[in-house]
């Protein structure tokens, strides 16, 4: 498993850091995550991670699933950056709507084109929170028969799973807070943001 990569933020003693110009005007836009050259590069990191597993077996080719919205920024630059043979697939399923807050009921909203039966998948998300729709996805991914199911999450909030979400990679381990930008949203806004700030509306 990738090395765990905690970010600057208040809550771990390290003094927060402002959202840059020109989105620092905004008010609710609090304070910066992950800024853009980090992204980039622990994206990097995790294509190379990805692609040197799986080229061990041999001419298989790896079926990244983006689950949509909030990953496709994410998926884009991560495909960018994976060097094994791949192909791309989209999936949305919602248990957010137009809050802030995970409802915990999940509903598919765009499945997959692809047939998953005997590929080897890797799940490309954005944040794992609750990890309840995580668990949901597993569990309804695993049923279609792929030969192997991995997950890929650019953010897990610190806190807030009932049980470890067993992620073969991520990227930055980040507090509570909701975030924006960077394929995420606040009511669909936001999610064209080079960078992850935290969301507060004044």
């Amino acid at each position: 498993m990738t090395a765990l990569r905690h970010v600057a933020a208040a809550a771990d003693g390290r003094k927060a850091r402002a959202v840059p110009p020109p989105w620092g005007a905004d008010p609710s836009l609090d304070r910066l995550v992950v800024s853009e050259d980090e992204l980039q590069a622990v994206v990097r990191s995790l294509g190379e991670r990805v692609s040197a597993d799986h080229l061990g077996r041999g001419d298989e080719v790896l079926l990244c699933v983006a689950v949509l919205k909030g990953a496709f920024l994410f998926m884009a630059d991560l495909a960018r950056a994976i060097t094994c043979p791949a192909e791309f697939d989209f999936m949305a399923v919602s248990s957010y709507g137009a809050a802030t807050k995970t409802s915990g009921v999940v509903r598919i909203v765009k499945d997959l084109d692809a047939d998953l039966s005997g590929r080897h998948v890797l799940v490309v998300e954005d944040v794992v929170d609750s990890g309840l729709t995580l668990s949901w996805l597993r569990k309804n991914l695993w049923a279609r028969g792929p030969a192997s199911l991995e997950v890929c999450a650019l953010l897990v909030k610190e806190g807030l799973q009932r049980k470890d979400p067993d992620l073969r990679y991520e990227g930055f381990r980040i507090p509570p807070d909701f975030v924006v930008g960077y394929g995420l949203d606040a009511d669909e806004r936001y999610r064209n943001l080079p960078f992850i700030c935290t969301y507060a509306p004044r």
